[in-house]
C-alpha cells in the first residue's frame, strides 16, 4: 500500500490530523513535521529495516517519531517508560537496536542505566536535514511495523506485528465502529502498548483526528471529554472507574461524544450501570497485542442487550471455542490476519501457540452465546479448581467492586493443607476503608456461591500492574501483606 501518512497528507491536507493542550496539526502540517524529523535521522546513520528502540511518554516528538521511522522504512521496538532498568536491559539486549531512541521528556532514571547506545531526540533535531533522504513510498502488508513487548509465563516476549495487521485490525474496528471523519479519538493510553499505538495507525487509514495526552491526569481528562471535539476515548475498566469517580456532579461529556471503548479486561455491572446513569455510553472488546489489539466488540445497537459480552467477532476474525468444560466455558481460539507473525528469538514458543489447522490459542476462556457474541471469562491459567468446581477469578472480582472502599481486588488460587486450591482475595482499599473479613466474607455470602467466597483477605499497599492495567500474578504472590 502507499504510504500512510503521505498519502492521507494527500487526501486530507487540511484536516485536524493531531491535537495537543495548546496547539492542532493538520495531516499536511504533521507530515512536514514528520517528514523534517525522518531526514535528520537518515543523516544520523538510520536505514530501512533497521531495528531501533523507541523509549519515550505520550508528547509530541514520540508521536512524530513514530511516524519518521515509518517513513525511513525502521523496524520499531517500542519500549515501556515504567519498566525498571533490569526489564529494559532484558528487553534491548533480546531484540538488539541499532540504537535506542530517547524522548528529552520521559521517565528516563531506568534508562540511563542500561548499557546500550542511546539517542537523544534533542540530538537527532539539532542535526541538519539530508536531502538524499526520500520517504518509503510503499508500506508492505508483510513488513514488520513494530515490536512490542508482553508480559509471558517467565520472561517478557517481543510480539512482531505487520503493517497489514494494523491495516486489518483497522478494518475490523472500523466496521463495527462505523467511523466516520469528524470523530477525534482521545490517545491518553501509552504510545508503547498496542491499544494506544493501534490508535495513531487508525488516524492514518481512517483520516480521523487525534487527542494526545500524556499520563492519566483525570482533571484534565473530563475537561477534555466535557468542553472539547473528542469523540471516541480507549480506556481500560479500572481507568473508567477512576474517570467516573472524578467526574464533576451534574457534568456530562460534549455532545459529540460517541463512546468509551473498552479493553483489556471485565468491566463490573456498577461501572456499566453508572455510565449508563450518565449517559456515556460504554462498548465492551476483546483483543491482545498477538492479535493487533481488539478482534471482537459491541456495536452501539447491541450495548445495552448484550451487557457483559464483549461483542461479535470482527468480519475480518474467526473466533471459535474448544475445549468445553462442565460449565460449557471453553478455551478461546482465533482465526485471522491480524494475528503476529511472530514472537521474536522465540519460533518455538510462537509456532506452539497454533493448532493443526491454523488457530492460534489466546489461552483466555469463554464462550459464544447463540447469537456469537463473545463472553470471556479469565485467563485459563488463573482458574482455580475447588474439589470439583471451577471459579473464575473475575467474575469474583467484579462482584466485589461493587464495595464503596475497595481500590481493586484480585483473586488467587493458593493451596491449603491439604494441597486443594481455595480462593484468596489482595485487596487495594482507598484511605479510612473499615473493612473486615468477616464484612467482606458475609458480601460474598450474599452475593456469590459459596464455593467461590475467598476463604482469607490480604490487604497489600498496591497492586502490582502493567502500564496498561493488567494485574501481574506472577508478582502477587512474593508481596508483603497483612490480613484485615
Amino acid at each position: 500500500m502507499e504510504n500512510w501518512l503521505v498519502k492521507r497528507a494527500k487526501l486530507d491536507p487540511d484536516k485536524v490530523a493531531l491535537i495537543l493542550e495548546h496547539a492542532d496539526f493538520t495531516f499536511k502540517e504533521l507530515n512536514s513535521c514528520v517528514q523534517l524529523f525522518a531526514s535528520k535521522l537518515y543523516t544520523s546513520g538510520i536505514r530501512k529495516n533497521d531495528p531501533i528502540a523507541l523509549f519515550s511518554d505520550n508528547c509530541f516528538n514520540g508521536y512524530v517519531a513514530i511516524l519518521a521511522l515509518q517513513q525511513v522504512g525502521a523496524r520499531i521496538i517500542m519500549l515501556d517508560t515504567q519498566l525498571s532498568a533490569n526489564a529494559l536491559e532484558y528487553q534491548i539486549k533480546d531484540s538488539q537496536p541499532k540504537t535506542v531512541l530517547v524522548s528529552d521528556s520521559a521517565p528516563t532514571k531506568n534508562i540511563l542505566n542500561v548499557s546500550w547506545d542511546k539517542t537523544w531526540m534533542s540530538d537527532v533535531l539539532s542535526l541538519n536535514k539530508s536531502f538524499d533522504y526520500q520517504p518509503v513510498s510503499e508500506f508492505d502488508n508483510d513488513q514488520v511495523a513494530t515490536i512490542l513487548y508482553t508480559p509471558n509465563d517467565n520472561s517478557d516476549i517481543g510480539v512482531m506485528l505487520t503493517y497489514g495487521n494494523y491495516f486489518f485490525s483497522a478494518m475490523g474496528t472500523d466496521l463495527t465502529l462505523g467511523i466516520n471523519k469528524d470523530d477525534i479519538w482521545v490517545l491518553t493510553l501509552p504510545l508503547f502498548n498496542v491499544p494506544g499505538f493501534s490508535i495513531i495507525m487508525r488516524s492514518m487509514i481512517y483520516g480521523i483526528g487525534v487527542y494526545l495526552i500524556d499520563g492519566f491526569n483525570l482533571h484534565h481528562l473530563n475537561k477534555v471529554l466535557i468542553n472539547e471535539r473528542a469523540t471516541i476515548i480507549s480506556l481500560t475498566p479500572p481507568m473508567l472507574r477512576e474517570l467516573l469517580n472524578s467526574l464533576p456532579q451534574g457534568k456530562g461529556y460534549n455532545e459529540k461524544f460517541r463512546c468509551v471503548y473498552l479493553g483489556y479486561g471485565l468491566v463490573d455491572n456498577w461501572t456499566l450501570l453508572r455510565c449508563n446513569m450518565l449517559g456515556i455510553p460504554v462498548l465492551q472488546s476483546y483483543g491482545m497485542t498477538e492479535t493487533t489489539s481488539n478482534i471482537a466488540a459491541l456495536s452501539f445497537d447491541d450495548a445495552e442487550t448484550k451487557t457483559g459480552s464483549c461483542g461479535q467477532p470482527f468480519f475480518t476474525e474467526q473466533i471459535r471455542i474448544t475445549d468445553i468444560n462442565q460449565d460449557d466455558i471453553g478455551s478461546i481460539e482465533v482465526k485471522s490476519p491480524t494475528i503476529a507473525i511472530g514472537y521474536l528469538n522465540k519460533r518455538q514458543l510462537y509456532q506452539s501457540r497454533f493448532t493443526s489447522d491454523g488457530f492460534f490459542k489466546t489461552g483466555d476462556m469463554g464462550y459464544l452465546d447463540e447469537n456469537n457474541f463473545l463472553y470471556v471469562k479469565g485467563r485459563k491459567n488463573e482458574l482455580i479448581y475447588r474439589g470439583d468446581k471451577i471459579i473464575y477469578p473475575k467474575e469474583v472480582e467484579n462482584t466485589y467492586r461493587s464495595i464503596n472502599g475497595i481500590v481493586d481486588i484480585c483473586i488467587v488460587g493458593v493451596a491449603d493443607k491439604k494441597e486443594n486450591q481455595v480462593p484468596v482475595a489482595y485487596l487495594e482499599l482507598k484511605e479510612n476503608a473499615f473493612l473486615t473479613s468477616a464484612s467482606l466474607e458475609e458480601f460474598g455470602k450474599h452475593n456469590l456461591i459459596d464455593y467461590q467466597v475467598p476463604v482469607e483477605f490480604r490487604l497489600i499497599d498496591k497492586l502490582p500492574k502493567t502500564t496498561n492495567g493488567k494485574i501481574l500474578h506472577r508478582k502477587l504472590l512474593s508481596l508483603e501483606y497483612e490480613i484485615i
